[in-house]
C-alpha cells in the first residue's frame, strides 16, 4: 500500500511539474509511460485540479487546467487568460533582447536564457533554441565581466526600503572613491545598468549616475531617508530626458535637423517634437539633460544647427 501511495504521489508531482512548465499533458501517453490506466491518470489530474481550487483561496493567482481538443491534452492556464503565459514568440523576443543587450556575463546570460526557455514546452523550446544557439555560442560579454544579478537585487531592496548606503566606486579614470548615497532607481541603457542616487547631504535636486558594474562593494549605513511624493524620482521622465546617461541641468533645446531620418531623432530623444518644417529641414524642440545632449549633437554636427538656448548655441560653436 505504501508503494502504491508513493507511486501515486510521484506520478501526480510529475504531471503537475509538466503542467507548471506549460506542457500539454496527454492521458494516453502518460498511461503508457507509467503503466497505468487512463482512468488513473484522469484521477491524478482531477486531484491536481482540486488542489489548485483550494489554492485559489490563498493566492491572487488563479490556476485552471483545461482540456484542449486540438492538442489532445490538458493545459494549465493562469488567471484565466492564456495571454498571461509566455509562448514561443515571447520567449524568442526576450532571448534576443537579452543577447543583444550584452549586459550580463556568460554565466548569467546562460542562466537567464535557460530560465526563460523553461517557460515553454520541450517542442517550443527546441524551436527557439535552434534560432538562438549560434548567437548564444558566439556571445561576447562586456569587458567588465561582472556578475550583476545579485547586485541589482540588493540595490533594488535598498531603494525599496529607502536605505542610505555606503558604496566603494571606481570612477572612469580608475580612481576608487567612497560615497554615501540615497539610491532611488535602477535604469538600463546601452549595455549598462545604472544606479540613480542622491548624495546623502544633498537635497533632492539633480541626481548622480553610477554604473553598477563599477560599484565594488556596498553596505547599509544604518540610516534611512524619506522623500515626499512631489520630490519622488520619476524613472520614466528621467529616461526620456537623458542621453548616454550623462546628467546635468535640464535645458530646453531647439535645433534644425536635415539628416536622412527625422524618425531616428524622435526615437533617440523621447521628449522631442517637431514644431516646424522649412523645406527639407525640421525644427525640433526637446527637454533634456545638458551634458548628454551635447554629446549626441556633436555626433550629428553635419545634420544639426542649434538654435536655442543662445548660451548652449555659443558653446556648440566653440567646439
Amino acid at each position: 500500500m505504501y508503494e502504491e501511495k508513493g507511486a501515486k504521489v510521484n506520478r501526480s508531482l510529475w504531471i503537475y511539474e509538466k503542467l507548471i512548465r506549460r506542457e500539454v499533458v496527454n492521458k494516453k501517453q502518460l498511461a503508457r509511460f507509467f503503466k497505468v490506466s487512463e482512468k488513473t491518470i484522469q484521477r491524478d489530474i482531477e486531484d491536481i485540479k482540486d488542489y489548485l481550487n483550494n489554492y485559489k483561496d490563498q493566492s491572487r493567482e488563479l490556476f485552471d487546467i483545461k482540456y484542449i481538443r486540438n492538442k489532445n491534452g490538458y493545459y494549465m492556464y493562469v488567471n484565466g487568460d492564456d495571454n498571461d503565459i509566455l509562448n514561443k514568440k515571447d520567449v524568442l523576443a526576450i532571448c534576443k533582447i537579452l543577447l543583444e543587450s550584452r549586459a550580463f556575463c556568460k554565466e548569467e546570460i546562460n542562466h537567464l536564457i535557460n530560465s526563460v526557455l523553461n517557460q515553454i514546452d520541450n517542442t517550443q523550446r527546441k524551436h527557439v533554441n535552434e534560432l538562438i544557439v549560434n548567437e548564444l555560442f558566439n556571445f561576447v560579454p562586456l569587458k567588465h565581466n561582472d556578475k550583476l544579478l545579485s547586485k541589482i537585487w540588493d540595490l533594488s531592496e535598498y531603494i525599496r526600503l529607502k536605505q542610505v548606503i555606503n558604496i566603494n566606486y571606481m570612477k572612469v579614470d580608475g580612481v576608487k572613491v567612497n560615497r554615501t548615497i540615497k539610491p532611488v532607481a535602477i535604469i538600463f541603457s546601452e549595455y549598462y545598468f545604472y544606479l540613480i542616487a542622491y548624495f546623502e547631504d544633498v537635497y533632492f535636486d539633480n541626481p548622480t549616475v553610477f554604473r553598477i558594474d563599477r560599484i565594488d562593494s556596498y553596505e547599509e549605513s544604518g540610516k534611512r531617508f524619506s522623500i515626499s511624493e512631489s520630490e519622488r524620482f520619476k524613472d520614466g521622465e528621467f529616461r526620456n530626458k537623458i542621453q548616454f546617461m550623462y546628467s546635468g541641468e535640464i535645458i530646453k533645446v531647439k535645433f534644425k535637423f536635415w539628416g536622412s531620418s527625422v524618425e531616428a531623432v524622435l526615437d533617440r530623444l523621447p521628449t522631442a517634437r517637431i514644431i516646424e518644417k522649412e523645406g527639407n529641414k525640421y525644427i525640433i524642440q526637446a527637454e533634456v539633460y545638458g551634458k548628454g545632449i551635447l554629446m549626441w549633437i556633436m555626433s550629428q554636427m553635419q545634420f544639426i544647427e542649434v538654435m536655442e538656448p543662445k548660451d548652449f548655441r555659443e558653446e556648440i560653436k566653440k567646439l
